[in-house]
């Protein structure tokens, strides 16, 4: 059943998608596309960087936020000016392929696997995501994934490639895919009392945790990089160049790298700056 929602919500969010792009401002308006994984927003990191940009350089910036895979997907049909994602592996990809130019690493945080209080896999405490993951499964608990494709979900998969398992299927009837944003995603976690894995940001940033709790976090597996690219104007000449510029060399300069650290929730820093002017790809 949360399958068939997921796909349906899958759906939904092309649809979106589609009008969100379609329609990018008025013609007397400076401003810019960026989609965006749905990380940096649930998190409410891009609402708090943009308003200091545009009071900076007047240009607007329209944010559509989407898992990475669709992101990639939408700036590689040119629906968009620039691009911000949390996959290095289809990022190079997506450069090598010639749809996006001048990569920068931007900030990075990290995965956590949150899950109920009360344990019932025993992986609290741990440091070691890849023997968490197995004893997840060993124990029958209910994991939920993003199962969306997006920069979470291909980490996920990694982890669980790591592990040995191949999750899903009607083998598996312990792990459901929500189709869905990190923020429906501890949603649906909280509501079902199960595990799942967040980005650290968005999990500072959630307030219906229930009775979710960190429960493994501080392997190096977790670690979660940001980077930001421009659409290749080679391939679709109407990318906003200089706007999108604008912007990557905001966000990546003393000014913006300090806008990104001192974003917090409750007293911690969501998201670590990272750029080197000799850096990035």
């Amino acid at each position: 059943m949360l399958g068939t929602i997921g796909y349906l919500r899958r759906m939904a969010v092309s649809v979106l998608l589609a009008a969100a792009l379609a329609s990018p401002g008025t013609a007397a308006e400076r401003s810019i596309r960026l989609v965006a994984t749905t990380t940096t927003d649930n998190s409410g990191l891009l609402s708090y960087l943009f308003p200091i940009f545009e009071s900076k350089t007047g240009i607007k910036v329209h944010v559509v936020a989407v898992g990475t895979g669709q992101a990639l997907r939408a700036a590689r049909n040119g629906d968009a000016d620039v691009l911000m994602v949390h996959d290095r592996a289809s990022e190079l990809k997506f450069i090598a392929d010639g749809h996006g130019i001048e990569r920068r690493e931007v900030m990075y945080n990290d995965f956590v696997i949150v899950g109920p209080r009360e344990d019932p896999a025993k992986v609290g405490g741990g440091d070691d995501a890849i023997r968490a993951l197995q004893m997840i499964k060993k124990s029958g608990a209910v994991f939920v994934s993003r199962g969306d494709d997006s920069g979470t979900h291909k980490a996920e998969l990694r982890l669980w490639r790591a592990a040995g398992i191949e999750p899903g299927g009607r083998s598996n009837p312990w792990y459901r895919e929500a189709g869905s944003g990190m923020g429906a995603t501890l949603n649906i976690a909280a509501g079902m009392n199960a595990y799942t894995l967040t980005d650290r940001g968005t999990w500072l940033a959630f307030r219906n945790r229930r009775n979710l709790e960190i429960l493994v976090q501080g392997d190096p597996p977790l670690f979660n990089q940001y980077g930001i690219m421009l659409v290749n104007p080679a391939k679709h000449p109407h990318v906003k160049v200089k706007e999108g510029r604008a912007l990557i060399g905001w966000i990546t300069s003393p000014e913006g790298q300090r806008a990104i650290g001192n974003f917090t929730v409750k007293g911690q820093v969501l998201f670590i700056p990272n750029f080197r002017a000799k850096g990035g790809s």
